[in-house]
């Protein structure tokens, strides 16, 4: 499906025979339908270097992995259901019509519960961040052990993909941010050559395991029993992570909004219930981990103040790739002080 019949879909489709009246969302690989009771995402027809959606036998398969790996710890996922279309009319379910395309369909939880909007209205509590330790902790607990080794080359590359960003931070952010991206680049070689070997010592202890993969703010509803939602499923690589990457990636994001007593109590907690951290070098990969995952999100915000079609979008994108780059910084300079 294309842009002008997902916009179609959600303004005059309907889903089961009712009126679908959604509204709609959409990330760089995803579009999301936003109805009464349901949420429907339905993959965009891309092809990256990391995934291939380009046709719709391959979505299918991409939205029912979604089911499957998602139901591992979130309720809130129901099914994957074929778009028709008969008559320039389309429809989420049913049994008439050319099948166009594939739809995951969850439950809609309330936009408020959303960890990053609560986190930006200060509604967030020490109790909210104690349970979801805990949820996250058990979730890992039961995650299935990866035994393969870490490509610490590959890893290297993801973490120096930044360095294509060093013009662009120079000039739109200044030269210090520039000169901050070639300070990260020799800090990432040095940290790999230090921790290297104690990466994958950790693969062998069986913290390498196959997790949520994106778990950061926005992919989590602080209820009183905390809801998990939309791993990383396109690819299996970025999935099956140490779990102390994937408490880094959670922690960062808590620590970007000035949360830092939030991320301690989170980490606190989770470690009662499932320790993580053998020896004092544990802790240098975590924060390694932090560093690599504030990297990541400066690129995101890079690339999208690049693209960006008015200055207001720019300039948001060019304050959030700032902050992380900060962030990241912060990090390197707590390592160098070990």
């Amino acid at each position: 499906m294309d842009r002008s019949e997902i916009e179609s879909l959600a303004r005059r489709g309907d889903f089961n025979g009712a009126p679908l009246h959604a509204s709609l969302e959409e990330t760089h690989i995803s579009w999301i339908l936003l109805g009464a009771g349901c949420a429907f995402k339905i993959k965009k027809p891309v092809r990256l270097s990391f995934l291939d959606f380009s046709q719709a036998s391959q979505r299918r398969q991409a939205c029912q992995k979604e089911l499957r790996l998602n139901r591992r710890f979130s309720p809130i996922y129901q099914q994957v259901l074929p778009v028709r279309e008969r008559n320039g009319q389309f429809s989420i379910g049913g049994a008439k019509g050319r099948i166009v395309d594939y739809a995951v369909v969850m439950r809609r939880l309330a936009a408020s519960k959303k960890m990053d909007a609560m986190l930006s209205a200060d509604k967030v509590s020490a109790a909210h961040i104690a349970f979801l330790a805990l949820e996250i902790a058990f979730m890992h607990s039961r995650s299935r052990v990866i035994a393969k080794p870490f490509n610490l080359a590959e890893l290297a590359r993801t973490f120096d993909d930044l360095g294509g960003m060093t013009s662009f931070a120079s000039v739109q952010l200044g030269q210090r941010y520039g000169d901050l991206i070639g300070r990260a680049k020799s800090f990432n070689a040095a940290c790999l050559s230090r921790y290297g070997g104690r990466i994958n010592e950790r693969v062998g202890l069986g913290y390498r395991r196959d997790v949520h993969g994106d778990l950061h703010c926005g992919n989590i509803f602080l209820y009183k029993k905390p809801v998990l939602f939309d791993c990383l499923e396109y690819n299996d690589t970025f999935r099956q992570i140490d779990v102390i990457d994937e408490l880094a990636f959670l922690c960062m994001d808590m620590e970007s909004y000035g949360k830092q007593a939030f991320s301690e109590i989170f980490l606190s907690t989770y470690c009662d219930y499932f320790p993580c951290f053998q020896i004092p070098e544990d802790s240098l990969v975590f924060i390694y981990y932090k560093c690599l995952r504030a990297n990541i999100r400066a690129k995101v915000f890079a690339i999208a103040a690049e693209s960006a079609t008015d200055e207001n979008a720019r300039q948001v994108a060019l304050a959030k790739c700032r902050k992380y780059l900060d962030l990241m910084e912060s990090y390197i300079d707590l390592i160098a002080e070990k």
